[in-house]
Order: structure tokens, then C-alpha cells, then sequence
């Protein structure tokens, strides 16, 4: 999957996503409202949505502008501003639940893309993949247009909200040996382990 390149055309996002981006920049908030109004995203507010292209332009500026580690940061902001179901109170189950919090932030044709009454997932943005490898260990495969630093901090800041064991801070690495958006592989796939 390409980054930066919505799959459909007409998908958009959820204005709590894109706020969390602007208060994932710090310093630089002033900067992301500038870009995001640059590319068609103005004053975003909470209950309003935004087509997903305009936000991945502006993500790609501001990678291009600013770097890979304030996309890392901007990805760890998006946990915290997530609203997690009762049920999800381990590091698995949080892990496991994040292709289902990106599908509720996310709609087509004016129907958000996950619904939490009937269980019932529609595609067109792609996903999240979840496997267990050990026991406390997991493989994060994300083939969606976002960009692999913003994952990497979606996937790390996650484990650490949900870590159980404040002694040990959970491992998130890149498995460089698979392929990754990058490079422009389709998926970048990352190890997550919390012994």
C-alpha cells in the first residue's frame, strides 16, 4: 500500500484524528493548522469529518518538512485522545482493538467504516493486522496509507498506556527482515513484546 495515497478516493476521517495530530506536533501546532489549511482542512473541530487524502498531503508535508520523529509523536497522541471500550485493559487486547478504533475514525459514503453494534467491518482504507507470536509477544502487520513512523507510535504508545507492569516499558521494533511502506512495500510489520 502507497503511503501518503488514500485508497478510495472519497474516504475521510474523523476531526478527533486530525486533532490529536495538531496537539501531536507541540511547538509546532501553528505549523500543522498552517498545512492543514493548505491542503483543504480548515479550523477542523471534533464532531465534523475530512476527506482522508487532504490529511495524508499534510502528512506528507510535514515528513518532508519536518521529519520522522515528529510523525512518531504525532502517532502517540493518537492513543490518547482514542476512546477504548471497557473490555480493553491489557496490552493485547488494546493492540488487538486498534484496527478497530482506525475503522470507527474513518468513513465512506457518509457510514463510518465499523460498527459497534453489529461487529460489522466495512473496507476501502485498510487495516491493522493482529497476531499473537508469543505469549507475550505479538506481530503488528499495518498495510494502510498512513506513514510507518505515525504506526510505529500508534503501536507504541498503545502498549505503554496499557502495560500492566511499570518496571518493564513494552519493546516496539520494526522488523527490518519484512517489508515496509518505506521502501514501498505494501505493509510494514512491527514486534511488540512486554516481558
Amino acid at each position: 500500500m502507497v503511503q501518503y495515497k488514500a485508497i478510495t478516493s472519497h474516504a475521510k476521517v474523523s476531526g478527533d484524528a486530525i486533532l490529536a495530530m495538531v496537539e501531536g506536533l507541540g511547538a509546532f501546532k501553528n505549523f500543522a493548522v498552517q498545512i492543514l489549511e493548505e491542503n483543504g482542512i480548515k479550523d477542523p473541530q471534533k464532531d465534523q469529518w475530512y476527506l482522508q487524502q487532504s490529511w495524508l498531503d499534510a502528512f506528507k508535508i510535514i515528513a518532508e518538512k519536518v521529519g520522522p520523529n515528529t510523525l512518531y509523536n504525532i502517532g502517540t497522541k493518537i492513543p490518547e485522545n482514542a476512546k477504548w471500550p471497557p473490555h480493553v485493559d491489557t496490552i493485547e487486547k488494546a493492540l488487538g482493538s486498534i484496527d478497530v478504533a482506525y475503522h470507527m475514525n474513518h468513513q465512506i459514503d457518509n457510514e463510518v467504516l465499523f460498527n459497534p453494534n453489529t461487529g460489522e467491518m466495512k473496507e476501502g482504507i485498510g487495516h491493522y493486522g493482529f497476531e499473537k507470536i508469543g505469549e507475550k509477544q505479538v506481530k503488528m502487520v499495518c498495510n494502510n496509507p498512513y506513514p510507518c513512523d505515525f504506526d510505529r507510535g500508534i503501536i507504541s504508545n498503545t502498549a505503554v498506556i496499557f502495560n500492566k507492569d511499570e518496571k518493564k516499558y513494552p519493546k516496539v521494533a520494526h522488523d527490518d527482515s519484512g517489508s515496509c511502506r518505506n521502501k514501498g512495500d505494501n505493509a510494514c510489520n512491527y514486534i511488540v513484546s512486554w516481558y
